[in-house]
């Protein structure tokens, strides 16, 4: 055994002891950093997530149906057929280019918001989607009076999970061909792109979708009445 003076033992004692309480202090000071780093992050998330929708719903308020069709010297699209300021009643005018650069307009609008909101996270996305979506509904440019949201609520999914956007055109082209109805086309198409959804995605994902096709679903509401009464008109109609 080894002789240690008393001194020399309270020193090393009294060493240990201040090596401890730094020890504690640091670890303090770090947790006191986490705090602060974590109070600083969480207004930068509220600020991405509210940049994330105010670009969603800028971008889904861009009315390209009535743009494009008075562009191209057609009417007022909102005074015509169903009103609508979507492809379908664009094809109503009998400007079928213009239908189409009508409905691929609408359709990106969603998918650049997914996107771009996806720069900064899921969530992100996710709120960008509802953006784009509720902005092409209620249009800030139009009197919040906007179309019924199927071409964005099928961008917003090629945008999130291009699978369900697929599976939403498959059907929604079917269902077209066989039966002449957009609106039955779409309302079919979105519960099947929501069950894509609730089988390949978190839960999250597909309830928010499962919203946005809700609203789709009472933005068609008129369609629903008049497909029960077997007046609804059909792709391709002038009335």
């Amino acid at each position: 055994m080894h002789y240690v003076p008393g001194g020399l033992a309270r020193g090393a004692g009294m060493l240990q002891g201040e090596c401890q309480d730094l020890g504690a202090k640091l670890g303090a000071g770090r947790r006191g950093v986490a705090k602060v780093a974590g109070a600083i992050e969480a207004p930068e998330s509220f600020i991405g997530i509210t940049a994330a929708f105010l670009i969603g719903y800028l971008l889904g308020s861009i009315p390209f149906g009535v743009v494009l069709t008075r562009l191209t010297g057609g009417p007022d699209l909102r005074s015509i057929g169903s009103g609508n300021i979507g492809a379908t009643n664009v094809l109503r005018t009998g400007k079928k280019g213009v239908a189409a650069a009508t409905l691929l307009g609408d359709l990106l609008k969603g998918t650049v918001a997914v996107l771009a909101g996806a720069q900064l996270g899921v969530s992100a996305a996710l709120v960008a989607a509802c953006g784009a979506f509720l902005g092409h509904l209620f249009p800030v440019w139009l009197g919040f009076r906007g179309g019924k949201g199927v071409a964005t609520f099928l961008g917003c999914l090629l945008g999130f999970f291009w699978p369900a956007a697929l599976v939403f055109a498959v059907i929604w082209l079917a269902m077209a061909f066989i039966a002449r109805y957009s609106s039955l086309a779409a309302l079919t198409a979105s519960l099947a792109a929501v069950a894509t959804l609730l089988a390949f995605q978190p839960i999250l994902v597909a309830l928010v979708f499962a919203l946005l096709a809700a609203l789709l679903w009472v933005k068609h509401a008129q369609n629903i009445k008049l497909l029960l009464a077997g007046e609804e008109s059909r792709i391709g109609s002038r009335t």
